[in-house]
């Protein structure tokens, strides 16, 4: 009887642990070998110890559970409870999430810090609006140009078959004269395989993850903008954890911001070292060519200060005064 009674009280206590254990997924759009997704590994590792086991996270990579347009939905809707999103994607939403994808306007490490530090505030406010909160961003390496031609001056990129992956590259496209492609990372290697694309503008982590050297020879190195995913995460969801599992989360969120900034900034090195070492060669714009661009980048700031309004103003205000 004894036996029996101890039985069911661990039979009880497993019941009650399981029961008070909380299971949430995170859908992300990039390669496991990422860095990104490496990072969304090791926050959901830091999570589990951070809560004693109590919010247990499973990463779903490289658009396996949602493709990238429709991670901000699901977890919107309660589909996921958490998902990682690059804020440039959501720009026909509203332009504050495209900030960060006006070329030229943050092109370094420190300048995309104190872009984020502007911006953070009304992406917060936004995203409540929309039952969601911000618990993280993380900057890919700076942007530069994909292609097998050579590039003296942007009139040398009309013509190109250009992968757009947001508005803002779309809208490059548009000004230089090239035809833009519509086509997402998971996409990428076979879009260049079959010729769909031949030439894009992203970072050389991009570049790596797709092995684009096997069909594009040079990155022309323009630093354009240094654009960031995001982690967000469901309100309804956060609200129903208990105030120490809340204080876990976030304190592991902040713990994967200040690591992903500090590993983006090395991988970049990395990324590029790679490049060259599978045959690409990595080229410093021409004058005429940074010129042209800079131009491009006065033009599309110009565009999305009138499309962002006393908001946009605002955040270019506070990003001029830092």
């Amino acid at each position: 009887m004894k036996l029996l009674r101890l039985a069911l009280a661990l039979s009880a206590i497993a019941a009650s642990a399981a029961h008070a254990q909380t299971k949430w997924d995170l859908p992300a759009a990039y390669a496991a070998s990422n860095f990104h997704t490496e990072n969304l590994v090791q926050f959901a590792a830091d999570v589990d110890r951070a809560t004693g086991g109590k919010l247990k996270i499973t990463v779903h990579a490289n658009a396996s559970l949602f493709k990238a347009p429709e991670i901000k939905r699901a977890v919107q809707g309660g589909q996921a409870q958490l998902g990682e999103i690059l804020l440039v994607n959501f720009a026909n939403e509203d332009p504050i999430y495209e900030a960060d994808g006006v070329p030229f306007l943050a092109t370094g490490y420190a300048d995309a810090m104190k872009l984020y530090r502007a911006q953070k505030p009304l992406l917060e406010k936004k995203l409540a609006a929309q039952g969601m909160m911000l618990l993280y961003s993380v900057p890919w390496p700076p942007q530069g140009i994909f292609t097998n031609r050579t590039l003296n001056s942007a009139a040398d990129m009309k013509g190109l078959k250009w992968r757009a992956y947001s508005p803002a590259t779309a809208k490059i496209a548009e000004l230089v004269g090239a035809q833009p492609v519509t086509i997402q990372a998971a996409e990428l290697t076979q879009a260049m395989a079959t010729g769909v694309i031949d030439s894009y503008m992203s970072s050389g982590a991009t570049g790596v993850d797709t092995k684009t050297y096997e069909h594009i020879k040079r990155w022309y190195d323009t630093q354009a903008w240094l654009p960031k995913n995001a982690v967000i995460v469901n309100r309804k969801a956060f609200d129903a954890l208990d105030k120490a599992t809340q204080e876990g989360l976030l304190k592991a969120g902040a713990e994967a911001e200040t690591r992903g900034w500090k590993v983006s900034q090395e991988k970049n090195g990395v990324y590029i070292d790679l490049l060259r070492k599978n045959g690409m060669t990595v080229v410093e714009p021409p004058a005429q060519l940074k010129a042209d661009l800079k131009k491009v980048g006065d033009t599309m700031l110009g565009d999305w200060l009138k499309k962002s309004g006393p908001d946009g103003q605002a955040l270019v205000d506070a990003y001029r005064k830092m």
